[in-house]
């Protein structure tokens, strides 16, 4: 939105993405997309269910979306993914072949009772994995920082993508915010600093905070974070 443009805005209400990472529903269809000319038919396609994000209905016109986020609208026949750039986020028509995936980074995890382990992604979500012993490595394969391309809305793992050296990434924040690049190396530290990681993009390295590496696929993205 442009600045100075609007006197008010509406505010997303408190949900799984940060408040500057995210994007009300009624901004989306009118500031952004620009579906409708004013927020009271925003408004109305919401409360009516005509709008999906991940593949459930959300009726509140203040509903946060955010990074990876996909909001479809089936009477338009049109979905749209919630991405990056070096601006800050950014809207993208979704092919219609993946308007029913997305890709989550596992934040942490948690072993529940009866030995199930609980997988916390980036958006809020989480997925439960059945496991017998999770100490062993062959069961607890997942890992803090791994992404995984997730079935919408079932929440089905079609494919894991280890955080490791040789994999592609996106820069979420950072001066480098935005920039697609391999792997090259991974620093830990053992300070207060946080773990670095060494990025190669068009044979230049550079250094990136961990937690501003989002794994992306294997040599390149597994869906289309990119306009034309």
């Amino acid at each position: 939105m442009k600045r100075k443009e609007t006197k008010y805005v509406t505010r997303p209400r408190p949900g799984p993405h940060k408040l500057k990472n995210c994007i009300p529903l009624q901004v989306l269809l009118r500031d952004v997309l620009g579906l409708v000319s004013v927020g009271s038919d925003a408004r109305k396609m919401i409360k009516m269910g005509e709008i999906l994000v991940d593949g459930k209905v959300r009726k509140d016109h203040k509903y946060p979306v955010g990074f990876m986020d996909v909001v479809s609208i089936p009477a338009m026949k049109k979905a749209y993914r919630i991405t990056i750039d070096y601006k800050g986020l950014k809207v993208l028509e979704c092919p219609e072949k993946e308007s029913n995936v997305k890709i989550s980074m596992i934040k942490n995890k948690s072993l529940v009772e009866k030995g199930t382990l609980q997988l916390n992604l980036h958006d809020g979500k989480n997925i439960l994995i059945p496991v017998k012993n999770p100490k062993k490595p062959s069961e607890d394969i997942y890992k803090s920082g791994d992404s995984l391309l997730i079935e919408l809305p079932s929440q089905k793992i079609l494919d894991h993508f280890k955080f490791e050296k040789g994999n592609y990434s996106l820069m979420t924040n950072g001066q480098n915010r935005g920039l697609f690049a391999k792997i090259k190396d991974i620093i830990p530290t053992r300070s207060r600093e946080p773990n670095k990681v060494v990025c190669e993009k068009d044979g230049k390295e550079f250094e990136a905070i961990k937690d501003y590496v989002f794994i992306v696929g294997k040599t390149k993205p597994v869906i289309t974070l990119e306009g034309k």
